[in-house]
């Protein structure tokens, strides 16, 4: 055989084999395919009645919750309903208890109004016959005196009248026997001038000064850790702070008056502020010293001011303010030259010598009093220096020299200054041994005039030579006033011992008081 022939037949057959191969093999996937797509179908129907199936589940599960869900609200709006009906009967139960307690009380208050109104008539009728009775009675007394109302008045209105009128005339011939005995002696009747004018304050200090404290606690904290801060107070103001048992005081010693009140305003201040340490101590020291010399320089220009005096030296200025925290005897150093200064010039009006010198010489005569204790010498000295030094005139160098008798005086201004320097200290009051006696008798007045009917207020002045009695408006009428002021006379002369004579001033005053707003 050809091998060409043989060949293509070999080529033939195998493409033959190829084709028939690929025929069966397409046959083949077409029977699996049509195998798989009916498994698919069947599968696809089984889902479908599962699926069905599982959905008819589902819907009667939401059927049956939603039916109990219905339920439960249905149950719930149920309670809910029968809990509001019994709410409203129990607030119908109570308004119907509040309506019958309501009308009770209305048929109360009916009652009482009316038990109200006849008593009211009552009251009416017993005025009437009151009245009645009133109007028989005057009728009667006019029948028995002879007087009408009117009659009476004026009898008893003239017979105050004439009892007044004679007191007045006796009380006039006391006083042209007083001043004709007075003017006898004319330097009495300028000091007694003096002195009726002048009744000045005073003060009466000590050595020692007291701190009030909040609580008893404070007392350690003043003390401090192992006493420092008591030890630093000490030592920054010269003073003794003395603790004891007393409760909530603290007591402050030393001689020198500045030192303690610069003491007692740092103490305030640290209680005041609560931190209380050495360096707080020191600042609030600072604080209290500016305090006290600015009080110093206030007082002095105050004093200056008070008497009418200008031009003096700042410093001795300083110096008269100083004098505020000094006391001799008990009497404050600074209201007595005050007090000196200003009797010294009424005097010298009166003789018709300069007052204004006269005022400058009484006001400067104690100021070596203002100086430390270890300056030495008396305070007559320290004083002439301390003017000699500011520049002050003669005539007040000399004063201030005289006014305690250590040289003649040679001037009427030192006459007048050493005069009024000892009626300044033997006024009454004025000094410490005398003040007891003096204050008993301003309280026996002042109580004398409060036992009276009437009166609101008694006040002492004028070192007692006047009794100013305030009266109530409403309880004394004018015409009362003269009668009570007759009777607190007598009652103050019977049980009274008092030089001279004293004054007795009744004051009625109406007041009304409104606001705009």
């Amino acid at each position: 055989m050809n091998p060409i022939v043989a060949a293509i037949l070999v080529v033939v057959s195998l493409v033959v084999g190829v084709v028939v191969g690929a025929l069966a093999g397409v046959a083949y996937r077409k029977r699996i395919g049509e195998a798989k797509i009916g498994s698919a179908e069947q599968r696809a129907n089984e889902l479908i009645a599962e699926g069905e199936k599982r959905a008819e589940t589902l819907k009667k599960e939401a059927l049956l919750a939603a039916k109990e869900d219905i339920m439960k609200s249905k149950n719930e709006m149920e309670q809910e309903i029968k809990d509001r009906r019994a709410e409203v009967s129990r607030t119908e139960s109570r308004l119907s208890k509040k309506e019958e307690n309501l009308d009770k009380k209305s048929e109360q208050l009916d009652r009482k109004t009316e038990q109200l109104d006849r008593k009211l008539k009552e009251n009416e009728a017993v005025r009437e016959q009151i009245d009645a009775v009133l109007a028989q009675q005057m009728q009667r007394l006019e029948e028995v005196s002879g007087y009408t109302a009117e009659q009476a008045k004026a009898e008893l209105v003239s017979g105050l009248e004439e009892e007044v009128r004679h007191e007045m005339a006796q009380k006039l011939v006391e006083l042209e026997e007083q001043y004709k005995e007075e003017a006898d002696d004319k330097a009495c009747r300028i000091m007694a001038l003096a002195i009726q004018r002048c009744a000045g304050d005073f003060v009466a200090e000590s050595t020692i000064s007291s701190v009030v404290l909040p609580s008893e606690d404070m007392k350690g904290r003043i003390i401090g850790r192992e006493g420092r801060n008591i030890q630093k107070l000490e030592t920054l103001t010269g003073v003794e702070l003395i603790i004891d048992d007393t409760p909530e005081v603290i007591t402050i010693s030393g001689f020198d008056p500045i030192r303690r009140e610069v003491a007692r305003l740092a103490l305030e201040k640290l209680i005041a502020d609560g931190r209380i340490h050495p360096t707080r101590i020191e600042e609030m020291v600072e604080k209290a010293k500016k305090d006290v010399d600015a009080a110093i320089k206030q007082a002095g220009e105050r004093a200056t001011y008070e008497v009418n005096i200008h031009g003096i030296n700042p410093d001795l200025v300083r110096l008269l303010g100083r004098l505020r925290y000094r006391t001799s005897y008990g009497q404050n150093v600074l209201q007595h030259s005050i007090e000196v200064a200003i009797l010294a010039g009424i005097m010298a009006e009166e003789l018709g010598v300069d007052p204004v010198l006269a005022r400058r010489a009484g006001l400067l005569h104690d100021i070596g009093k203002a100086f430390p204790y270890d300056v030495e010498g008396s305070h007559v000295q320290i004083g002439v220096n301390a003017a000699k030094k500011y520049k002050e005139s003669r005539e007040v160098i000399h004063a201030i020299e005289a006014h305690h008798g250590d040289v003649d005086p040679q001037t009427v201004i030192a006459v007048l200054v050493q005069a009024a320097d000892a009626i300044s200290a033997a006024r009454p009051g004025a000094r410490r041994e005398d003040m007891e006696n003096y204050i008993k008798r301003l309280e026996k007045l002042e109580e004398i005039a409060e036992e009276f009917k009437g009166v609101d207020k008694a006040f002492a002045i004028q070192a007692g030579r006047e009794l100013r009695v305030m009266v109530k408006p409403e309880s004394v009428h004018d015409e009362d006033m003269p009668l009570i002021a007759r009777q607190m006379a007598e009652k103050i002369q019977a049980e009274v011992k008092y030089p001279g004579q004293i004054k007795i001033n009744l004051i009625r005053e109406s007041r009304a008081t409104d606001y705009a707003k």
